[in-house]
């Protein structure tokens, strides 16, 4: 029997500090947001202890197929439950990720925000603000993606 159900979509994961760091491309099915989902929580499981913030790099994201949704939104809910506390996007100006990340990425009353950036520094910065830094630089994050 063949496996159509081949994973589309690639992502790199970083903890860095209190920030687990996230750098996704392609375009995603419901089998990349599983394996994100499952590498995601065993880097989040680290810093769960003490609230954690999030910084994911999403200019080479195609967007995704309307059933990896849930698992995002699973995944999300998982995080806010766990400790994460700010999510920073960082992409270049897009409707259409924007209106799929707003409908994937909900804010919480669970003192949960997420804020859109166009770059990295911005986003550092603000993370910085609210309590969330980096130890070493992200140099080796933002290479491309080895899909080997």
């Amino acid at each position: 029997m063949l496996n159509t159900r081949i994973q589309h979509g690639d992502f790199v994961l970083c903890t860095n500090g209190n920030i687990l760091v996230a750098r996704i491309s392609g375009s995603w099915n419901e089998e990349a947001a599983r394996s994100f989902d499952r590498h995601f929580r065993e880097h989040a499981a680290a810093l769960a202890s003490a609230p954690w913030g999030h910084m994911v790099l999403l200019d080479e994201w195609q967007l995704g197929v309307p059933e990896m949704g849930p698992v995002i939104e699973a995944l999300v809910d998982w995080c806010i439950g766990h400790g994460l506390r700010r999510a920073a996007h960082v992409y270049q100006p897009s409707l259409l990720k924007k209106l799929q990340l707003e409908d994937m990425v909900a804010e919480s009353d669970q003192g949960f925000q997420r804020r859109a950036f166009s770059s990295v520094d911005a986003a550092l910065a603000w993370l910085k603000e609210e309590g969330f830094e980096l130890n070493d630089e992200l140099d080796p994050l933002l290479g491309p993606v080895d899909t080997n």
